[in-house]
């Protein structure tokens, strides 16, 4: 035990905790396989179901023995195809973004979505759409990053300010309050301007249809880099989620790992936004369910939670589209529906522990 654990007793309950949690190696590996095991089938069904149903046969034929004249190939290759790979990758992102936001710090609530960095990068767009008549994807990733990172340090700074400095309810009281004014914001310029509106609405209520592979081809790169940085960090955001002085005791240098921790938040959650508008709620249920099941080492955390994200938001458009079909909601409605009660669960009894 680091002598910055003896000192601090609630830093050694943590610790403690933390040990208490830890899951064994081999069912850790075995819960990753399960999981894959279940996100091919989830994007099998993604695949399969929709306006037009198309049997599993017909699926795997469209995509190992492509044949262009047939309506239903057509369909799952250039519609249902990139629409599961989008849900997969923006699901995976988000999840992760909500881990290392939770782990960073260490606030149960916080999400890009209720933390305000998904409305920010909505602005960006919808600021840069109006301002600059900004029209192709590369280019709204870098007005999306844009209004994450400064949203992201808005939050801290006003989160920061007085006593005890940035303690979970101030930095979510913060993200509300400037997600109330982003939204706002960004609303008011909507109304004024029906071009706008017009270019964004396609994304903005939160949708992964329509989205083709090269607009997932272009925010990949960001997405990638995103995950691998918070992959990267597995072990000191464990050690920072126990603590500061757990973290400094075991020698880390916690303003690095903080900056990273926030430049793989950006580049995820504004890729994320860029791509299929601003979705809640993923990065706020996903890692909890996720502790629950293999602990607090965030070596897994964030593995898992790259691959139940993937899995949850893939489910949540599937139920989107039959929830009213022939019609369909954008799965941000969806993601809502699930994710409001569980909030609502999470600030009667964990915030209050």
């Amino acid at each position: 035990m680091t002598a910055a654990t003896l000192a601090n007793p609630e830093a050694a309950a943590n610790q403690q905790r933390a040990t208490r949690l830890v899951r064994s190696r081999p069912a850790l590996i075995t819960g990753i396989v399960v999981l894959l095991g279940v996100l091919v089938l989830a994007a099998m069904s993604s695949i399969a179901f929709g306006a037009a149903d198309i049997s599993l046969t017909t699926v795997l034929q469209a995509v190992f023995a492509f044949d262009a004249d047939n309506t239903q190939h057509l369909i799952v290759r250039t519609l249902r195809v990139p629409r599961a790979a989008v849900a997969v990758m923006v699901g995976a992102s988000l999840a992760v973004a909500g881990a290392v936001m939770q782990g960073w710090t260490r606030n149960p609530m916080a999400d890009t979505g209720i933390l305000g960095i998904e409305t920010g990068a909505a602005l960006g767009v919808v600021a840069g759409v109006f301002f600059l008549k900004i029209g192709s994807l590369s280019v709204y990733a870098l007005f999306a990053f844009a209004g994450a990172a400064a949203t992201a340090i808005a939050v801290y700074a006003l989160g920061s300010i007085g006593r005890g400095g940035p303690t979970p309810l101030k930095v979510t009281i913060a993200g509300a309050a400037l997600t109330a004014l982003l939204a706002s914001l960004t609303t008011g310029i909507l109304i004024f301007n029906q071009r706008t509106l017009e270019e964004v609405r396609f994304w903005l209520a939160g949708s992964v249809a329509g989205r083709d592979i090269a607009l997932l081809a272009q925010a990949l790169p960001y997405l990638l880099a995103g995950l691998v940085i918070a992959l990267a960090m597995g072990r000191q955001i464990t050690a920072l989620s126990l603590g500061e002085d757990i973290a400094k005791g075991l020698g880390q240098r916690t303003g690095g790992v903080k900056g990273l921790s926030a430049l793989a938040v950006v580049l995820l959650a504004g890729a994320s936004v860029a791509v299929a508008g601003p979705i809640g709620f993923v990065g706020l249920v996903i890692p909890h369910v996720v502790r629950f099941a293999v602990g607090v080492d965030y070596r897994w955390v964030l593995p898992y939670s790259a691959l139940v994200g993937a899995i949850f938001l893939l489910v949540c458009d599937v139920l989107a589209r039959l929830a009213v079909r022939p019609a369909e909601m954008p799965v941000g409605i969806m993601t809502a529906l699930i994710g409001g009660p569980f909030f609502i669960w999470l600030v009667r009894w964990r915030v209050k522990r």
